[in-house]
């Protein structure tokens, strides 16, 4: 049975953040706040919290895994990122994005994208998670919580019902908007839009309404 944590939204308790670290050390699942809706995380190396993500979700092994890191100098550890790539992501990060870049030989091969070295990360704007990141020491990886044909869950005591067999931690502090974040590809020269979402695209010379039908499956 899952364990379940009413964590401060904005100050969370300290106590709590090492409670759940200890889990995710221990090899458990968590459902956890972000600024883009709640989502489940595991640590890196853990493939078996990794597969029990994915029979969670309902999504096969070419469903990838986002890095949440803290800040752009965990997030440069697992991808090249260049002087303009740089300045563009510390200028909009942390928000609600999630950035493809080029993956570096610290991001594991079942973690990138299998036509080429790319992975999604993204540094999250929620106080929650950077509190829990911070007191981790490293990126977790991690995906949205939606379950195939139902609604997404946006309060944690409906995760609760929902997983209370399947994961290992719920943390519920309070409830999380139901928008994905803007998917942004920058492996190539000129970024490239996968999906709109809260993430404001201006920044990055895109159009708020402009869908491209590009899917990246992650």
């Amino acid at each position: 049975m899952a364990q379940y944590f009413q964590i401060h939204q904005t100050h969370p308790q300290q106590r709590l953040l090492e409670q759940t670290v200890q889990i995710l050390r221990d090899g458990g699942v968590i459902a956890y706040p972000t600024d883009s809706g709640y989502a489940l995380g595991c640590l890196i190396g853990n493939k078996a919290a990794q597969d029990n993500i994915r029979r969670i979700r309902g999504v096969d092994e070419h469903h990838l895994f986002t890095l949440v890191c803290r800040d752009l100098a965990e997030l440069a550890t697992y991808a090249m990122v260049n002087n303009s790539q740089f300045r563009m992501l510390k200028a909009n990060t942390p928000g609600a994005y999630t950035f493809v870049l080029q993956a570096t030989r610290e991001v594991p091969r079942r973690l990138q994208h299998p036509k080429r070295s790319a992975v999604g990360l993204r540094v999250p704007n929620h106080a929650v998670t950077q509190a829990l990141l911070a007191t981790l020491g490293e990126p977790m990886l991690s995906m949205t919580l939606s379950i195939a044909d139902e609604q997404n869950m946006l309060e944690a005591w409906e995760i609760r019902v929902r997983l209370e067999h399947k994961g290992n931690l719920v943390s519920d502090a309070g409830y999380c908007i139901d928008q994905p974040t803007s998917v942004i590809d920058l492996t190539a020269e000129v970024p490239v839009l996968i999906r709109a979402g809260a993430g404001v695209l201006a920044p990055f010379g895109l159009q708020q309404d402009l869908i491209y039908t590009k899917i990246l499956k992650n």
